[in-house]
C-alpha cells in the first residue's frame, strides 16, 4: 500500500496567498516609483541633449537660434540638424510662414521633444507636439525680453552676464489637452488678444478662468511653432502656479511650467539639466529666467 502524499491544508494555502498578496501590494508602489524615476531621468537626458544642441548651433553660427523668428518658427526647428533630424530640417521652408501648408505637413512627431511623464499624446491631430518650451525671460513680452530665446533673438553666450549655469534655457511642461472648458490650469489657459499685453498684470486671466471665458488648451501643440506657449514661455509665474497661464495672441503673456511631479526638469545654458521644485519663489525663478539682471538665484534654487 503506497504512503499517503503530504499536501497543504486549506489554512496553509490561505496563508501563502495572503503573504503573496501582501508582497504584491508592497511591490506595486515601489515599481511605480521606479518607473516614475526612470521617466524623470529620461526627460532630463532629453533636456540635456537639447541644451547641448543649442551649444552646437552656437558653435556653428556664433549665436543661439531665435526663440521665434519673423515667420513664426521656434528654436526647436532650428535645432533639428543637431538632434539627428537633418532630413526633416531640409524639408522645412523657413522663408514661408510656419502656418503655410507647405510647412505644416512636416510638423510630425519627433521623439526627442516628448516627455514620457506626460500621458497626453497630442493636442492637435495635425501637428507633432512638444513638451519642451524655451525661456524668453522674466518679462511679459516676447519682444526684447531678457532671457536667451525671445522674438528674433540672436544671443551670444558672452551676453549671458549672470553665468551660463545660472540661466534657464529650456523647461519641460505639460501639453494642453485641446479642451475648451476651464477645468485644470495644468492643461487649459486663458487666450486674450495681442493688445491685452499692454495692460497685463499678475492677476490677469484669473477671473476669466473662473468664469470659463476665453479658454484655450493648445499649449505645446507644435514643436515647429515658436510663439508664446507653443515654443516659448516667460518666467512670470511660479512652477505649477494655481493661477492660469495667459497668452496674448502668441506675442507674450504669463506662464508657468506645469507638471505632475511637484516641479519640472529644466535645461540650463551651460548644457546641464536639473529638477526644480515648484516650492521655488517667484523672485528666484525670475532671476533664473533672465540672463543679465545681476541678481543671485536665491537659496531656494538649491
Amino acid at each position: 500500500m503506497s504512503a499517503k502524499r503530504a499536501g497543504f491544508t486549506l489554512f496553509q494555502l490561505l496563508v501563502i496567498l495572503a503573504i503573496l498578496a501582501l508582497l504584491f501590494a508592497l511591490f506595486l508602489p515601489a515599481a511605480a516609483k521606479m518607473r516614475a524615476q526612470a521617466a524623470r531621468q529620461q526627460s532630463q537626458n532629453k533636456l540635456q541633449r537639447i541644451a547641448l544642441a543649442c551649444h552646437s548651433y552656437h558653435d556653428n553660427y556664433n549665436t543661439l537660434p531665435p526663440g521665434v523668428d519673423a515667420n513664426g518658427f521656434g528654436t526647436a526647428a532650428y535645432l533639428l540638424p543637431y538632434l539627428d533630424q537633418t532630413p526633416l530640417y531640409k524639408k522645412i521652408d523657413f522663408g514661408k510662414s510656419v502656418a503655410d501648408e507647405a510647412n505644416k505637413k512636416w510638423a510630425v512627431p519627433v521623439k526627442i521633444f516628448l516627455n514620457p511623464q506626460d500621458p497626453i499624446e497630442q493636442v492637435n491631430k495635425d501637428f507633432g507636439v512638444t513638451n519642451y518650451l524655451f525661456c524668453a525671460g522674466s518679462q511679459y513680452d516676447l519682444k526684447d525680453n531678457n532671457g536667451v530665446f525671445y522674438r528674433n533673438s540672436k544671443i551670444k553666450f558672452t551676453a549671458v552676464a549672470d553665468g551660463l549655469s545660472n540661466t534657464l534655457m529650456v523647461g519641460e511642461t505639460l501639453k494642453g489637452d485641446g479642451g475648451t472648458k476651464a477645468t485644470d490650469v495644468h492643461r487649459q489657459h486663458v487666450q486674450l488678444k495681442k493688445d491685452a499685453l499692454k495692460g497685463l498684470k499678475d492677476e490677469s486671466g484669473v477671473q476669466d478662468f473662473k468664469d470659463d471665458k476665453n479658454i484655450a488648451a493648445n499649449r505645446c501643440q507644435s514643436w515647429m511653432d515658436g510663439r508664446f506657449l507653443r515654443g516659448t514661455f516667460t518666467g512670470t509665474r511660479t512652477l505649477n502656479d494655481e493661477k492660469p497661464d495667459v497668452d496674448c495672441g502668441g506675442v507674450g503673456g504669463l506662464s508657468a511650467l506645469r507638471s505632475l511631479i511637484g516641479g519640472s526638469n529644466v535645461g540650463m545654458c551651460d548644457g546641464s539639466a536639473r529638477f526644480v521644485s515648484d516650492k521655488i519663489s517667484l523672485k528666484t525663478w525670475k532671476n533664473a529666467a533672465g540672463r543679465n539682471d545681476g541678481e543671485p538665484l536665491g537659496a531656494d534654487w538649491d
